[in-house]
């Protein structure tokens, strides 16, 4: 988990923040015997290596080493390491940046924040490595598949602030996408539904209840067979805009996970998902001025067949 911390215990490195394990508040033995247990993707050797490197170091302050023993309910510092992480070839772009806010257009593909097996192959870490900017934080996420807008709070001091925009869904957003056309359906419309996880993996789906997820949907243009299409989500939820527009049958171009999973191979950047957070639109809490990003992106054509 990823905590604020003490940038005297251990700094930034490459860009990347201290990882913290909590240790329990009842236990004793050997403080390796509880990093293996409680993390066992990094194995003994990779802790005993780390530890003499001096980089396993307690919220006191106190470098570790493999005698150490378990303290109970202390924080311990470490750097999450990923042997061969893949690397991706896109480069995001930052468009906008003040003492407190940067806003980036990210391309397809690149995460956001490290997760799984991407580390230094992320937005937030690309950005810090390259800006020097350690209190760099997003304020909210898009997902890897999807490109454009991303803000980040520049220091912590005034990310509370931003923060608020966001919870209190004081940002307009907007999004293009490619996906199917029919006839059938109108345009504009408002889809209203209820969205929970659905237990496989992180896709999320539409169950009964009380609705907490709205999008409104208009289309740009269109073909007989494809169809651009303008989403402006008045909710955040997970993958939202897939599933919304999913259960219309109108499933995004290059969707991987909806309808169905059928995620590519790593590498495989042949078919982006098409969907771009294309503008964001709010007043700054900060100076009253009204704030308007638009990326500078773009969707594929729409195909003819």
């Amino acid at each position: 988990m990823h905590n604020s911390h003490d940038p005297k215990v251990l700094p930034l490195r490459d860009g990347v923040s201290p990882s913290c394990v909590v240790t329990p508040t009842q236990g004793q033995g050997l403080l390796i015997d509880f990093l293996c247990e409680r993390l066992p993707a990094v194995s003994r050797m990779d802790w005993l290596q780390r530890m003499a490197a001096g980089e396993v170091v307690s919220e006191l302050g106190e470098k570790t080493g493999p005698e150490a023993l378990l303290k109970p309910g202390l924080r311990y510092y470490y750097y999450r390491e990923l042997k061969s992480e893949p690397p991706i070839p896109f480069q995001a772009e930052v468009i906008f940046r003040d003492a407190h806010l940067l806003v980036a257009d990210k391309p397809h593909f690149l995460p956001v924040v490290p997760a799984g097996q991407y580390l230094q192959n992320t937005l937030l870490v690309r950005l810090k490595r390259e800006l020097d900017l350690p209190e760099l934080s997003p304020i909210h996420r898009i997902d890897r598949d999807t490109a454009g807008l991303v803000v980040f709070s520049v220091q912590r001091a005034t990310r509370g602030i931003y923060q608020a925009l966001f919870r209190d869904r004081a940002i307009h957003k907007t999004y293009e996408a490619v996906a199917p056309y029919r006839a059938d359906l109108d345009f504009p419309r408002e889809h209203v539904s209820r969205m929970e996880e659905s237990g496989h993996f992180f896709r999320m789906h539409e169950v009964a209840g009380e609705p907490n997820s709205r999008t409104q949907m208009e289309i740009i243009e269109h073909n007989s067979v494809w169809a651009r299409y303008r989403l402006s989500p008045v909710s955040g939820k997970r993958h939202q805009l897939r599933v919304h527009m999913a259960a219309l049958g109108l499933p995004l171009k290059g969707d991987a996970f909806y309808p169905e999973v059928n995620d590519p191979e790593p590498g495989d950047y042949s078919n982006p998902l098409q969907l771009l957070a294309r503008s964001l639109a709010f007043e700054d809490p900060l100076t009253g001025l009204n704030r308007e990003f638009v990326s500078r992106r773009s969707l594929a054509a729409l195909p003819t067949a």
